[in-house]
């Protein structure tokens, strides 16, 4: 028996309250595997999702791969160089026509050698001449809409998307000054898999409440939870920032506190004493230092597990540093700790979301930024429960 309700969509009414007297989303939202199908048709196949950055297809003939709610994707850059996203699904018999990531002048699937141009397009189908009614031009790669924002790339399964970069214009001025258009880093490994939902990974990523709890020492005490803030933006925005004061200017997760790398020159002294987190949902998040950029992709893929792709950024200049790598090196030593104790915290906060015990929560002023995504996230909700022909309330964001 589902748990998909009225009922249900009616209650997230309280967790959009003001954060002081909003609750958490209800438990089953975390774990429950129909909630998670809804959450797939209602958000992962409606939004835009990040799958990279440009410069991961730089040239004519780039392409990688990248994954979504077990979608998988092919991102290239045609011979004219203009940058297309498309399913990675032979259109014969479903094969992967690629895997990983190359240059190419096209792509041919391993199983019958249909071959596609970079584009999609169905350039070759051996033997098929007697086949009925068939036409190439039917058969092509089925396309993604593609938009890029800040260097990164973005992908939509829906034809009818809203575009991306109006609903991020309330975004751009916190962020002008750090250049991340143009910023460079080692390209990341293959993404690591964790076993509980997507959800409990992105709120964690946004929370200012347990840094210097969980966390609590020198590597992050100089970014003081009291210190955090959460601005309230327009309610078309399609993402939301936390800033975060620090104890010292040019503050850095590493053994030494402070920035290793040369702080963007732009910055300014407010900029400069603080720490900013910026969260597109469903899928990306940043930690935005004065000299360095984290950046988090996250692929949903059940109820209770997710994948995720973690790399830095720096200017071009930081990286072709002698020193780059051992700069680098102290940087992610530091994050691998904090890192790790969010890691076991994540998992036991599923194990716990499992419970018949478990709460719908009450919030900290320190935790608005879970307010600011549950706003994101009922509305979605919300719509999409009305398009399935249930009651569920007015869209509240």
């Amino acid at each position: 028996m589902t748990m998909l309700s009225d009922a249900l969509f009616d209650s997230f009414e309280s967790s959009v309250r003001e954060t002081e007297s909003a609750d958490s989303l209800p438990p089953a939202c975390y774990v429950d595997p129909d909630f998670f199908a809804f959450e797939k048709e209602a958000i992962f196949f409606r939004e835009w999702l990040c799958v990279g950055r440009v410069d991961w297809a730089a040239n004519p003939g780039d392409y990688y791969t990248f994954s979504h709610s077990g979608e998988p994707i092919i991102v290239a850059r045609s011979l004219d160089g203009e940058l297309h996203a498309m399913s990675a699904v032979c259109q014969h018999r479903a094969m992967l026509v690629a895997e990983g990531a190359g240059n190419a002048r096209g792509f041919v699937c391993p199983y019958h050698h249909w071959s596609y141009a970079l584009d999609g397009t169905l350039v070759g189908a051996p033997a098929m001449s007697r086949t009925c009614n068939f036409d190439k031009a039917d058969h092509g790669l089925p396309k993604l809409r593609i938009e890029t924002w800040q260097g990164f790339v973005f992908v939509n399964f829906d034809p009818a998307a809203l575009p991306l970069a109006p609903r991020l214009a309330a975004l751009e001025s916190v962020m002008a000054n750090y250049g991340i258009a143009d910023l460079v880093g080692p390209r990341p490994g293959a993404p690591a898999t964790y076993q509980w939902n997507w959800k409990v990974m992105f709120e964690n990523n946004n929370d200012g409440y347990h840094a210097n709890r969980l966390h609590h020492g020198p590597l992050h005490d100089i970014v003081p939870s009291a210190l955090a803030s959460f601005p309230e933006l327009p309610a078309d925005t399609a993402g939301y920032y936390r800033l975060n004061g620090s104890t010292h200017p040019d503050a850095s997760f590493n053994a030494t506190l402070k920035a290793v790398f040369p702080v963007f020159d732009k910055l300014t002294d407010e900029e400069r004493n603080r720490v900013l987190f910026v969260n597109l949902p469903p899928s990306l998040s940043m930690v935005i230092t004065t000299d360095m950029v984290l950046f988090l992709i996250l692929d949903a893929q059940a109820a209770d597990r997710h994948a995720l792709t973690m790399a830095p950024l720096v200017t071009r200049e930081s990286m072709a540093d002698p020193l780059f790598e051992h700069r680098m090196r102290m940087n992610e030593d530091a994050v691998r700790e904090i890192v790790t104790q969010d890691l076991d915290v994540d998992l036991a906060v599923q194990k716990g979301l499992n419970s018949r015990f478990a709460p719908r929560g009450r919030y900290s002023w320190q935790e608005g930024a879970q307010r600011q995504f549950n706003l994101w996230l009922v509305d979605r909700y919300r719509d999409g429960w009305t398009r399935q022909g249930g009651g569920g309330g007015s869209a509240v964001r």
